[in-house]
């Protein structure tokens, strides 16, 4: 068989030689494509540790905030407003340097860069330098974890509803080409092209401002309910909103996208053979349709995951939705290195785990894909 894996005749089972060598070339493809996918996440961590530290401009940043809060708290102390001028300026310099040395100011940054690096990789995140959790930790694992079921919900409700809606609609489209609605989905594609907070503008000058039917933003009603049914609710009731502004900004190019791609697999021959032998037609979009689009379908799916963890920056602000997006726009406003680094390292490793997945999914669910040496391995 082409792929390099060995077969036999029907109903004799493979030798154990040809077992091995089966597992010895999956074992190979699957400890490079780890190794590869890590120093992925490695060059993609330090990058981002760079660009969070402006390659060690915020160096300068941290010193000149180490000398106001000298100056400061020499102001503030009376016993050292008689000193002589000399020795304020000792304790002033004295005072400089011990705030250096806590935050590592006194080592040279590529040095302290590597160190970021390695914290980052083994999930040491460290403590925030001025965001806090709703408990009030500084520790960035805790302030991440606190925004994490946000972005979960929020997202992952709006990709749930997009995919399994585009698909339907898509196979239907694939059953009526060149119908009114066909023509409508193709000339309002383009519109996809707007980000899902473009029209979350609009829904909430429309739903919120105007006919006062959805709250402006946020994740619950102020004071929270206090009842888990009626909290619930009021969770629900936020979520309308940012998930149709998430669904209409990407619903039209969703649509078009799996209808040409059932449209391009509806014409192949095998499915013309089953129309021919008078198959139901349900059979024919689950069997021969549906089926050989699924790798592409898994893909899109697998990459509109990525995106849950991460979140929208924007959209999470103008909602004011609690969530990663959110956080790390105070993060980036606020030049809290720690928290910017230690979302983008989470990204980083779950977009390098999705990735994993796929290749594997991928073998399982298309017999043309093989782990060999002509496979994908190769």
């Amino acid at each position: 068989m082409d792929g390099g894996v060995s077969t036999a005749p029907a109903g004799v089972p493979p030798s154990r030689s040809a077992l091995r060598e089966t597992l010895s070339r999956v074992g190979t493809y699957t400890l490079s494509r780890v190794a590869v996918l890590l120093v992925t996440v490695v060059i993609g961590t330090y990058l981002a540790v760079l660009i969070a530290n402006w390659g060690g401009e915020v160096d300068k940043m941290r010193e000149a905030q180490c000398k106001e809060r000298a100056g400061m708290s020499l102001q503030a102390d009376p016993a050292l407003q008689f000193l002589p001028p000399e020795e304020r300026r000792r304790r002033y310099e004295q005072e400089v340097e011990r705030c250096k040395q806590l935050q590592g100011l006194d080592r040279p940054f590529l040095a302290r860069s590597l160190e970021y690096l390695r914290d980052a990789l083994t999930l040491s995140l460290g403590r925030a330098m001025q965001l806090t959790s709703d408990s009030g930790s500084r520790e960035v694992r805790n302030i991440i974890l606190e925004r994490l079921p946000a972005t979960l919900l929020l997202f992952g409700t709006a990709d749930l509803v997009l995919f399994f809606t585009a698909i339907s609609i898509a196979l239907f489209l694939s059953r009526r080409y060149g119908s009114v609605f066909d023509r409508v989905i193709v000339a309002l594609a383009p519109t996809s092209t707007a980000p899902g907070w473009f029209y979350g503008i609009f829904l909430i000058l429309l739903f919120a401002g105007l006919l006062h039917l959805l709250p402006f933003g946020g994740m619950v009603d102020i004071p929270p309910p206090t009842s888990t049914a009626e909290y619930a609710a009021s969770v629900l009731h936020h979520l309308i909103l940012p998930v149709a502004a998430v669904v209409i900004g990407s619903i039209c190019l969703s649509i078009y996208s799996w209808r040409t791609f059932f449209l391009i697999y509806s014409s192949e021959d095998y499915v013309e053979m089953a129309k021919a032998k008078g198959l139901p037609s349900g059979m024919i979009q689950r069997r021969y349709i549906l089926r050989p689009t699924l790798p592409p379908i898994i893909t899109g799916f697998s990459f509109m995951l990525i995106s849950l963890w991460q979140g929208a920056i924007i959209l999470e602000t103008v909602f004011n939705w609690p969530g990663l997006g959110r956080l790390l726009y105070s993060a980036i406003g606020s030049q809290d290195t720690p928290v910017i680094v230690g979302t983008v390292v989470i990204y980083g490793y779950l977009l390098a785990l999705t990735v994993f997945v796929l290749d594997i999914v991928y073998a399982l669910i298309d017999p043309r894909v093989k782990v060999g040496e002509r496979g994908i391995g190769s």
